[in-house]
């Protein structure tokens, strides 16, 4: 078995759809990556600040496992890591599969909380065509299934950098499901 790891750390100054690569990230508790255009206690993402921007930030850092960029090149897809936002690139864990507020323990000093999925938007297929259908699928019993990511929020602030370690710990049964947020 793999050990989950960070693989690349992304962050944007601004609502750019892609990220840029880093040397390291600070993570902030309560808040998110230091200097990303979503760092803070409300919400950041523009659609959502239009509904209400007194809304918690459930989506402080976003989370893409590896594995999805390379299931996206065998499909034929250019996309490449950072390309879909993501904070955090992972390897070795399955955090599509991971319960509703699983906390991630990252290196030495993080703590993540899952909060959920994130909602692939039409930005996905503005930056390659057929992307979106490609993170966007169907189960056997027609259920939507999101690829795109999980998103968190920093329950220990500190610093990620490629290389650190994933410790999973699940939170007390019942396991709920992850739903898009």
């Amino acid at each position: 078995m793999t050990a989950a790891v960070v693989t690349q750390v992304w962050s944007s100054a601004t609502h750019s759809f892609s990220k840029f690569a880093r040397d390291q990230l600070r993570l902030i508790e309560g808040q998110g990556v230091e200097g990303d255009a979503h760092c803070g206690v409300t919400v950041k993402h523009r659609s959502r600040v239009a509904v209400d921007p007194t809304q918690p930030n459930l989506r402080q850092v976003h989370l893409i496992q590896g594995e999805l960029f390379d299931e996206l090149a065998a499909q034929g897809f250019g996309v490449q890591p950072g390309g879909m936002g993501e904070n955090l690139t992972t390897r070795g864990i399955d955090l599509l599969a991971l319960p509703r507020d699983t906390e991630l323990h990252i290196g030495a000093d993080v703590v993540l909380r899952v909060t959920g999925l994130r909602n692939p938007c039409p930005q996905i297929e503005n930056f390659e065509a057929g992307l979106l259908k490609a993170v966007v699928g169907h189960d056997a019993d027609g259920g939507v299934v999101r690829k795109a990511g999980v998103m968190s929020i920093v329950l220990a602030g500190g610093v990620v950098k490629p290389g650190d370690a994933i410790t999973v710990r699940l939170p007390p049964l019942p396991h709920l499901r992850l739903e898009r947020v």
